[in-house]
């Protein structure tokens, strides 16, 4: 069943009037893949009806009154991408191109969408129920921060939006509970993975820097920013507090973690893995050419690359579902009646972490380290990274009846291939032989030490030896395959000269030039961005080369894209913000 987005389909199901009304900036995909779906089926499976409004449009009433006002509250999310993300380049320039709208073209989507839609609802229904922001453009913009496109730091999006309620990371557990108060006119102040407005600061509560002392002292920036981000953990962290003009943001810690029970039974809904007919009318949605036959296997990641988001998102603890309920999901793919045989992705923010877990905080059950982290500079002794699980389960995965070919295309960690000694071979090995369309994709982002130190990546001696080891695979086995390499340029630390030796070290060592680089984008709640800002290293204060000027950005970038004929190669886009 489709949540419905109509008076008519309400009609249909018997409802009278809706409980929670949900508005997104992407289209209605109703996949696994999607926040909103999730969301929206979860709370429907609690008992709550739940109507969904897509891209509305902004300057008018016609999209956001077309279901009412919901009884409880209003759900206000982005989508799957930041919307500056998914609305500029990193040069700032309006793309035109945007893969969660029908037709493609980028004309849906609002700057700073969850403002947008908070405003809108408080526009044309004066005061209404709560506002809850929720997705990854209100979690990363939950405290202060820096924002690339104003060039300034800009206050908690709760304070911009004027919304109610801000339900930050992977927000199942937390919108249920949310949901629940509401419904029984209870206080939602202590649930845990939310931030509120409050007139005063809250006792117990770690007090942050305030908001007039972060935007005008970049120090007192960078010491907000290390108590906010080593307060992602539900196990470690303390509730925050921070003075943001006459009144106060509070954040209460963390939602707990799910289990991988809990993760299953997300998974194991029932969802259409299509647009909704109301949307798909408009034309054909791009996304959903990615997503409909893939399966996500985990969420969380160990790496903390400093440029991604998704330790501050989905956390830096990885939580793997059931091998069952993923060959479960796999034989509704293949029930699906345009399904042709090919499971296009099996992974999860990195493929290879399915099944990992800490032995000390599994053990002792104390979290994730404040003090240091799981694979940089190097992997922890404590980290249990075997290949076992993921192997086991890609074998039984491709015996599947009606399965041809089962991809893993959403990233392996080329650094823990080499370090698992047990089982990493005969991993690479699995994929060559069975789960590669021509080429694996694996991302080391540069190759010389000044950078990858910045951006918390391993060095480039791993790249030398995956690739050799990948192509001994290939050759023993008669197998025509290809590395495909994700590159960044213009990262903190990287000039023209790191530009230059990545170039030299494509061409010798890797025998091509790279085709997949972007330029690196600043985005909200990562230490990258931080580096950027402040243009010093937050753990030593060394001062960091930081490129800020657009036209010297692109140079770093032609230095590669440009062979001596000047023509360009085809690349394809790779945003940084990734979630379910």
């Amino acid at each position: 069943m489709f949540i419905p987005t109509t008076l008519e389909e309400i009609n249909n199901l018997g409802w009278d009037k809706l409980d929670i009304i949900l508005v997104t900036g992407d289209t209605y995909i109703d996949s696994p893949h999607t926040g909103i779906a999730v969301i929206g089926k979860l709370l429907i499976k609690a008992g709550y009806k739940v109507g969904i409004i897509a891209q509305p449009d902004v300057a008018t009433d016609s999209d956001i009154k077309r279901l009412g006002e919901p009884s409880l509250f209003w759900g206000v999310t982005s989508g799957c991408v930041d919307s500056m993300v998914a609305n500029y380049t990193a040069t700032k320039k309006r793309r035109k191109q945007d893969d969660f709208t029908p037709g493609g073209v980028n004309n849906k989507r609002p700057d700073r969408a969850v403002i947008a839609y908070s405003n809108l609802i408080r526009r044309f229904f004066k005061s209404t129920k709560p506002i809850v922001l929720g997705g990854i453009e209100a979690s990363l913009r939950r405290v202060p921060h820096y924002d690339y496109w104003d060039d300034e730091i800009r206050r908690s999006v709760l304070f911009d939006a004027k919304a109610d309620l801000l339900v930050y990371g992977m927000g199942e557990k937390a919108v249920l509970e949310v949901a629940e108060k509401l419904k029984n006119n209870e206080s939602t102040e202590n649930i845990r993975g939310i931030c509120y407005i409050s007139n005063s600061a809250k006792d117990g509560y770690d007090l942050l820097p305030s908001y007039e002392e972060v935007k005008s002292d970049k120090k007192k920036f960078t010491e907000m920013f290390r108590t906010f981000y080593s307060n992602n953990d539900p196990l470690t962290s303390s509730g925050l507090c921070q003075k943001q003009d006459t009144r106060y943001l509070i954040q209460n810690p963390p939602q707990n973690n799910t289990t991988s029970q809990e993760l299953d039974e997300i998974y194991d809904m029932d969802f259409e893995r299509e647009v909704h007919p109301y949307y798909k009318k408009n034309g054909v949605v791009r996304a959903l050419e990615t997503i409909r036959f893939s399966i996500t296997t985990h969420r969380g990641c160990y790496g903390e690359c400093n440029f991604c988001a998704i330790s501050v998102h989905q956390g830096t603890t990885v939580i793997s579902r059931s091998e069952k309920s993923i060959l479960d999901e796999a034989k509704k793919i293949t029930e699906l009646p345009d399904f042709k045989g090919y499971i296009s992705d099996v992974g999860g923010p990195t493929a290879n972490m399915y099944g990992t877990g800490c032995a000390r905080s599994e053990k002792i059950n104390q979290g994730h380290c404040k003090n240091k982290k799981c694979v940089y500079p190097k992997i922890c002794e404590e980290l249990n990274f075997s290949h076992k699980n993921q192997l086991e389960l890609l074998v039984k995965l491709r015996a599947l009846p009606c399965v041809k070919k089962v991809f893993v295309a959403s990233g392996v960690r080329h650094d823990l291939v080499l370090e698992d000694k047990k089982y990493g071979h005969a991993y690479l090995k699995e994929l060559v032989l069975h789960h590669i369309s021509g080429q694996l994709k694996i991302a080391p982002e540069h190759t010389e030490e000044v950078v990858l130190k910045r951006m918390g990546k391993t060095d480039k001696n791993y790249l030398k030896d995956f690739k050799k080891l990948f192509d001994d695979f290939n050759k023993q086995h008669g197998k025509n395959q290809f590395l495909t390499y994700y590159f960044i340029a213009a990262h903190p630390g990287c000039g023209i000269d790191e530009m230059k030796k990545l170039k030299q070290f494509a061409l010798k060592e890797l025998k091509l030039i790279p085709e997949q680089l972007q330029i690196f984008t600043p985005t909200p709640s990562t230490y990258s961005t931080l580096m950027y800002y402040t243009e010093q290293d937050p753990n030593t204060r060394e001062n960091v080369f930081v490129e800020k000027d657009i036209n010297k950005k692109s140079v770093q970038k032609e230095i590669i894209l440009f062979s001596k004929n000047k023509k360009k190669p085809q690349m394809a886009t790779r945003l940084s913000l990734r979630t379910k």
